[in-house]
């Protein structure tokens, strides 16, 4: 649909009892607050499976700050 050429995921839902395990395990791991209220929420997690940020919508995926997080996650 959009010349994409990599797996696209479905809708699924970020809070409640319904939410996917994921955003279950946001929850569990740094609270409700932390899950997403609108799209391009971001979430940085390490190589051992931390969660070690996140970010609102707000804020550009190619910001300096998301940037220097990966590059630290990954060096």
């Amino acid at each position: 649909r959009y010349a994409v050429d990599f797996p696209m995921t479905q809708k699924v839902k970020t809070l409640g009892g319904d939410a996917h395990p994921f955003y279950k395990w946001i929850a569990d791991t740094v609270g409700e607050d932390a899950a997403p209220r609108w799209n391009f929420h971001k979430y940085l997690v390490d190589k051992n499976g931390e969660l070690v940020a996140m970010w609102p919508s707000k804020v550009e995926p190619l910001s300096d700050e998301v940037v220097e997080a990966i590059e630290r996650a990954t060096a």
